[in-house]
């Protein structure tokens, strides 16, 4: 379904995990970001680029490789791929292949398309590098933490922030790769704010906002979150650690697992 629509940003929302599929136009090129989940909802989505995308070159962002968010990559095989250095050089290739394969057989899904992990064209290695497409320019921050090969992306002159599974409003902190590393990349994300004029915040999951004081209550939040985590791993503190499981949404026994692994990278990182 459509959850945010203006003249240039279209952003569409998968019913698994609140996932977003965004969608913008400028003059110069069509980009989509992520694109998933569903072979309805992704032909949904294929069909609208279609209708809006004239002879614009078409790119194809990745926040970063989870198997949720590349799963739609070869519905548009004529689209120039984008993506972290750590994602084009990801060793976990056929893992996430794999988790993708199994969710369509444990769901008896058919796609018409095949499943490939993504070839990328234009590698992005440090923060602030560009690419310029006429008057549209897309700046990149290397964000990782919730895993390697995350991805900031700011769309100017539009003040679009694509975040990835960062900065949702709903949706904790998950630590996959690094505390340390996710705690610089929320301070990188604060840099962000106090440089650009941020119009449209799009996280991975959750709802797009143009509110700047909701951009910052999602940016504290997870600040504090990460905090409270490392106070109540360092002091070993059980009911600090149960009552911070506690404010995740949609418990499950998914988040437990997230919550978990939060923990023992945590204690990895700080004792």
């Amino acid at each position: 379904m459509i959850q945010f629509q203006s003249e240039h940003v279209t952003v569409f929302q998968s019913v698994l995990y609140q996932t977003t599929t965004t969608v913008i136009q400028t003059k110069d090129m069509v980009l989509l970001v992520d694109l998933n989940w569903l072979p309805n909802e992704i032909d949904e989505i294929k069909h609208y680029v279609d209708t809006i995308k004239g002879e614009r070159d078409t790119y194809l962002l990745f926040t970063h490789g989870d198997f949720d968010h590349i799963i739609g990559y070869q519905a548009f095989p004529y689209a120039k791929v984008i993506g972290s250095i750590a994602l084009a050089h990801s060793s976990e290739k056929e893992q996430k292949l794999e988790m993708i394969r199994e969710f369509d057989n444990k769901h008896y899904i058919s796609r018409n398309y095949p499943i490939e992990f993504p070839k990328v064209d234009v590698v992005i290695d440090k923060d602030g590098q560009q690419l310029r497409l006429g008057d549209t320019t897309l700046t990149f921050y290397l964000a990782p933490g919730h895993t390697e090969d995350g991805l900031i992306t700011i769309i100017e002159p539009l003040g679009i922030m694509i975040a990835g599974d960062y900065l949702s409003n709903f949706e904790l902190p998950f630590i996959y790769q690094s505390a340390k590393a996710y705690q610089q990349t929320m301070e990188k994300a604060a840099r962000i704010f106090a440089e650009y004029t941020i119009q449209l915040l799009v996280p991975g999951h959750g709802h797009a906002t143009t509110d700047p004081l909701e951009m910052k209550r999602r940016l504290d939040v997870a600040t504090d979150y990460l905090e409270r985590l490392c106070q109540a791993v360092t002091a070993n503190d059980e009911q600090a650690l149960d009552s911070l499981y506690k404010e995740h949404a949609f418990l499950s026994s998914f988040t437990k697992y997230c919550h978990e692994e939060n923990i023992n990278i945590m204690k990895r990182e700080y004792m």
